[in-house]
């Protein structure tokens, strides 16, 4: 469901250039789960193993909460909410006009924003989802302590408590604990399944269930993934991407900027920034993951790429064959604009024949590696075996680096540093 167009990279015959022999051994490091970190790799065999009997619980609870509010606010950091919002937005796309409007809150300290979100939820019968392993990350936990005072405020204790699930460990840790006390519905973070890789457990899924969104047809695409991207080889798709991409470092290259030419596949790149950064940016090595949505940045970025420094940044485009929706452009009399020659065609196709033009442009002036990415539909099927293409394309790339993809020891300095100056006790 995803093939990997390599002729515009610059590489040769992948088995010409690596050791299909490695990737045979990583793919059963990956499958065994004999490599480092191998106690996160729970992801693998999800889309068959997940919990059937919490799956429908979830169900019975979203449909109680989504016919009771009108707006969820889901509040997470990184994992904890990147993964549903970009299977929300694009699946439902930007402009949807279904019954439930997702908002996302805890990504940010930023008190703008948190001032206004409470304003904005005066007037809204709004929902919690608040998803963290411990409950005591800053962010989703000064934004909870806000909002849940606040819906206990707008609607009273007894409403409130129907009104608030909460998705954290199965036995222990601040929100669990506080979730119990208080008698808020939760679902379970699984303990081997990190938090960039959960989007396909209730962290992502329950959320999706409240928004109305065919959480059946995700789990059928990663299932689907989990069977065709079996191959230990580099028939293998997903093995493929990595392969070249991890090409495409050793040639030098220091970023890859993932590309789409779908608006609405925005925060899919931002949560495959987040899985491939935290992945592969350890121990001085990995690309640096970037991304950008075009047409858009070509009017922004558009000559850095074509003329700017070369040999340092190569593009990983996506390619949709078919809309989801299209639209046609009329006809002007008058033909002010001189665009009449387009009104035999629709958005898509122009929009088709743009990838075609900037990758020539790119490729073939600008001496920009191009790996395309190409596949039929933007839709909840397609974005399950996504997911799972970019999880297990990951793992390879990682381990092909020679490190642990499923750590993130970097992500703690920060926090160090931020505890000591707020004063957390404890802290030195």
């Amino acid at each position: 469901m995803i093939k990997v167009d390599l002729q515009y990279s610059g590489l040769k015959d992948l088995k010409t250039e690596i050791s299909e022999s490695k990737i045979i051994e990583i793919h059963n490091m990956i499958q065994n789960k004999s490599g480092r970190g191998n106690d996160f790799l729970g992801w693998v065999e999800w889309p068959e193993t997940f919990d059937k009997e919490e799956y429908n619980a979830m169900k019975q609870a979203a449909n109680q909460l989504r016919s009771k509010i009108d707006t969820l606010v889901v509040i997470g950091i990184g994992g904890s909410y990147l993964g549903a919002r970009a299977a929300d937005e694009m699946i439902r796309g930007l402009n949807h006009i279904d019954k439930v409007k997702v908002i996302y809150a805890g990504h940010t300290m930023s008190s703008t924003y948190v001032a206004q979100l409470t304003k904005y939820l005066k007037d809204k019968n709004f929902g919690i989802c608040v998803v963290s392993k411990s409950g005591t990350t800053t962010e989703p936990g000064i934004a909870f302590r806000r909002l849940e005072e606040q819906l206990i405020s707008q609607v009273g204790l007894v409403k409130a408590k129907d009104l608030i699930v909460a998705v954290t460990d199965a036995s222990r840790g601040a929100l669990k604990t506080l979730a119990d006390q208080k008698g808020y519905q939760t679902f379970t973070i699984p303990d081997d399944i990190g938090g960039r890789f959960s989007v396909l457990t209730p962290v992502g899924i329950f959320p999706l269930l409240v928004a109305g969104v065919n959480t059946d047809n995700i789990f059928a695409g990663a299932l689907a993934a989990k069977k065709t991207l079996n191959a230990n080889d580099l028939s293998n798709p997903a093995y493929q991407y990595a392969a070249a991409r991890y090409l495409m470092n050793q040639k030098g290259y220091k970023a890859e900027a993932l590309v789409t030419y779908e608006l609405q596949m925005q925060l899919l790149n931002e949560w495959w920034k987040q899985l491939f950064g935290e992945c592969e940016g350890k121990e001085g090595k990995g690309l640096y993951p970037t991304s950008m949505v075009f047409s858009t940045d070509l009017h922004s970025l558009g000559q850095w790429i074509q003329e700017g420094t070369r040999n340092v940044l190569f593009e990983t485009v996506i390619k949709v064959k078919t809309p989801v929706l299209d639209a046609n452009v009329p006809v002007d009399q008058a033909n002010y604009d001189g665009l009449n020659y387009l009104t035999n065609k629709t958005f898509h196709e122009i929009n088709s024949i743009a990838i075609e033009g900037v990758i020539d442009a790119h490729v073939n002036v600008g001496k920009m590696p191009n790996i395309v990415l190409e596949f039929e539909k933007m839709d909840d099927v397609q974005f399950g075996y996504l997911v799972y293409f970019f999880e297990l394309a990951v793992a390879m790339s990682g381990y092909l680096l020679d490190i642990n993809p499923f750590d993130q020891p970097g992500v703690e300095v920060y926090k160090y540093n931020m505890f000591k100056l707020l004063g957390k006790p404890g802290v030195k």
